[in-house]
């Protein structure tokens, strides 16, 4: 297992000053934004495109410094109703699968999307529930005319690049859980998987450790990023909140860095998990922790997850 850092972190940096702050920090595995959200600050798509030395260059600022690119991250809507932010997002998935490609990375991450609720309306609308009757038309709509025949499509893209597109499970898109994940996997094929984030999942009431055992070998990455789950505003509220982040003590829950969410013995077993599965390749931090410091939180995510990782593939096993 990898302990990686996704570089968004540092997205007002340099990209080579990025690197040194990523290795400095002890990771030995970047994730780099190549379009959608929150943008690709570390990695000129078109210039590496269509130049080999660029992209020669640009591997060697990473490879020089004992690091691997685990993963190209393109987080954006490709079934937005809106066809120009559709188009343009799909745009940047295909350059990201390509560049990928040409660059020897084995994943993109992705949103699913999240189309409208039907034809003409001018929003993505994420449903939640059953009733009223017009949800269910919604779905239907939303996974049979739009996601699922441009997955298909953008998935055979990634797929004849050599490339698995890895969803993030995150509410407010239709894939947002382990059964809608599997249900677009089941229905584009094996070259969907997921990124798996735990802290959108604890947030839902998952165990993340359930979660993983149910995937399995459709887990493709791992991001690392906890989240503490407020017990007072949810006995209130529930857990579903709109309210925004910096609104810490009145929020259901907020992003914190790994260890400060749930505590180490949580994040042992998901690691165990991982191995149990049989993945074993990055866990890559990714740093929404309003209450600490860049600097301090990638720190102490480090050092939580040198403490709850498997490093060593396991040997033989003797039986009494």
């Amino acid at each position: 297992m990898r302990i990686g850092l996704f570089t968004a972190l540092f997205g007002n940096l340099p990209f080579e000053e990025a690197l040194d702050r990523a290795v400095a920090a002890g990771v030995s595995a970047v994730e780099i934004g190549s379009g959608g959200l929150p943008g690709h600050p570390h990695c000129p798509v078109d210039d590496l495109l269509e130049s080999e030395t660029a992209r020669r260059k640009y591997m060697e600022a990473i490879t020089s410094r004992g690091l691997i690119l685990s993963a190209f991250s393109c987080h954006d809507n490709p079934v937005h109703p809106d066809p120009a932010v559709a188009r343009k997002a799909d745009e940047d998935f295909r350059k990201s699968v390509r560049l990928a490609q040409l660059l020897g990375v084995p994943v993109v991450n992705a949103f699913s999307g999240l189309p409208a609720g039907g034809p003409g309306d001018k929003c993505p609308n994420w449903v939640t529930c059953p009733w009223p009757p017009a949800f269910l038309d919604m779905l239907e709509y939303q996974w049979n005319e739009k996601a699922i025949p441009y997955w298909q499509k953008a998935g055979q893209f990634a797929a004849d690049h050599g490339i698995k597109v890895a969803f993030e499970m995150h509410p407010g898109m239709l894939v947002y859980n382990v059964e809608t994940l599997l249900r677009m996997r089941e229905a584009v094929g094996p070259v969907i998987g997921c990124n798996f984030d735990p802290s959108h999942l604890f947030w839902n009431g998952v165990d993340p450790v359930a979660a993983i055992r149910k995937l399995g070998e459709a887990i493709f990455h791992v991001h690392g990023k906890d989240v503490y789950v407020d017990p007072f505003n949810v006995a209130v509220n529930g857990c579903n909140d709109n309210k925004p982040y910096h609104r810490i003590p009145e929020r259901s829950w907020t992003f914190r860095t790994i260890g400060y969410g749930h505590d180490i013995g949580v994040w042992k077993d998901i690691m165990s998990a991982f191995r149990m599965v049989g993945y074993d390749y990055v866990i890559s931090i990714e740093h929404e922790d309003a209450l600490m410091s860049f600097d301090e939180g990638l720190a102490k995510a480090v050092a939580a997850l040198k403490e709850a990782c498997l490093f060593e593939p396991p040997g033989e096993m003797f039986w009494a």
